[in-house]
């Protein structure tokens, strides 16, 4: 049995859905995860130890173990007791967290990197830690560490098929209902790679123009 792609079209629709699921779930994981990848960031530099313990257990548990898992746990543990979330936010918050905590280590390097002496002198005038921080420090850090973050955020759109796995009709889940149908797996994987690309491609332009943003910022 020859290639038939001819099969492709009649679900070009479901397809397109599942591709803006797709880039739904990318969007919104990646902003959870840069926001907070900052907050985590500060917390392990600058907070008591009290935080700072538990802080580096949930990070530890978020780099040791498959992502895959962390789904599961989320989507289908939680409602163990008593949290029942939509597979869409289940999906959000797994890999929103997931990717936070690698952003995190990032942000904290890009932190440590700027010069002491602006922390110095913006206590001088009279900011507090915490305005320090939000309008000195972290923005400056941030600014030099986008290529690293935007890595990560490529890494989240490939990783967003796992979310297929507790129902989301992502473009990966879109493209197995297709083939339970049509039982023509290579043509519809290849059609799903393909949606996959062009997606990666414009996340990537949209990655470089922020950073051009940013040089010409500086």
């Amino acid at each position: 049995m020859g290639l038939d792609f001819s099969v492709v079209p009649p679900f070009a629709g479901a397809l397109l859905m599942g591709a803006l699921w797709t880039i739904a779930i990318t969007v919104s994981a990646a902003v959870l995860s840069f926001f907070g990848g900052i907050v985590f960031a500060v917390i392990a530099l600058y907070s008591p130890l009290v935080i700072r313990l538990p802080f580096r257990l949930f990070a530890w548990l978020f780099m040791g173990t498959p992502l895959l898992l962390q789904l599961f746990l989320i989507y289908f543990g939680l409602i163990q007791i008593g949290v029942d979330l939509p597979a869409f936010v289940a999906g959000v918050i797994g890999l929103g967290l997931h990717f936070a905590v690698y952003n995190s280590d990032i942000i904290q390097a890009g932190i440590l990197a700027v010069d002491k002496g602006q922390y110095e002198g913006a206590r001088t005038l009279g900011l507090s830690r915490l305005q320090t921080l939000r309008k000195i420090i972290v923005p400056q850090a941030v600014r030099s560490v986008i290529p690293p973050i935007g890595n990560n955020m490529i890494a989240l759109l490939k990783d967003s098929a796992l979310v297929s796995v507790i129902g989301v009709a992502e473009l990966t889940l879109s493209s197995q209902m297709a083939i339970s149908r049509t039982f023509r797996p290579f043509e519809f994987y290849v059609a799903a790679a393909a949606c996959y690309y062009v997606i990666n491609l414009g996340l990537e332009a949209g990655l470089r123009r922020i950073e051009r943003r940013i040089q010409l910022a500086r």
